[in-house]
């Protein structure tokens, strides 16, 4: 299930049904039923209540674990967020980290586009189903990495599902000497969603609060927010 049409199931479930509707748990069951191929529902639609209490490594293994229909999919990620990616990469030849990688499809797409790039994937564990793109294993709130060490940084897809979020935007900045690229949902809250999020950025300063750097551009694209920022 490509994430177009992903987004165009959230958007007729968070903008066009009665929030009274959309937050009842009798309507969400059968919905959550059908994308967790019926295991473990309850305990799916109470993540935002579990979540709070487990430790980093119990919240990894939970997201590990789910097998929801979306899971088959190479990326995350809309096309047009990638073709803007892509275009906002910079000149060739830079270090380039792509911090929760998943599956490694951007990477995979980076490389294509500037064969002269030093790629590496990051996530808690290996899913990279490309073999020419390196990994390393780190959790984005403490990255092994030296202060700037990599000339671009992209987080796509993650931030939304981290709960110390302050320290892994920090982190994110840390590591990259010249640009922080991020894509996140733009979503509204609702207590049962049914992608695990924890944090939620419907309008454009929801998500620019936690982003400190003074040069940047932040967009919309196919229900995601595109950030592009510059450090100093």
């Amino acid at each position: 299930m490509k994430r177009e049409l992903t987004n165009t199931i959230r958007y007729f479930l968070d903008e066009c049904l009665p929030p009274v509707l959309r937050d009842a748990r009798w309507f969400m069951y059968p919905i959550f039923y059908i994308v967790y191929r019926g295991k473990e529902v309850s305990r799916k639609m109470h993540f935002k209540s579990l979540v709070t209490a487990m430790g980093e490594d119990e919240a990894n293994a939970f997201y590990n674990e789910v097998d929801a229909i979306s899971r088959s999919r190479k990326t995350d990620l809309a096309e047009s967020n990638i073709r803007c990616i892509l275009e906002n990469l910079g000149p060739e030849g830079q270090r380039i980290a792509d911090i929760g990688c998943g599956k490694g499809y951007l990477l995979h797409r980076i490389a294509e586009a500037y064969p002269g790039a030093s790629l590496l994937g990051v996530d808690f564990e290996n899913r990279l189903e490309y073999d020419n793109i390196p990994f390393a294993q780190g959790s984005v709130t403490k990255l092994p990495f030296a202060d700037n060490q990599f000339d671009v940084v992209i987080c796509t897809h993650t931030i939304e599902h981290i709960l110390p979020l302050g320290q892994a935007i920090k982190e994110l900045l840390r590591i990259t000497r010249r640009r922080l690229i991020i894509v996140t949902p733009c979503q509204r809250y609702f207590y049962y969603t049914l992608d695990g999020h924890v944090n939620f950025f419907r309008q454009r300063w929801e998500l620019l609060r936690w982003l400190p750097l003074e040069k940047y551009a932040c967009r919309k694209l196919d229900m995601d927010w595109v950030y592009i920022g510059d450090k100093p």
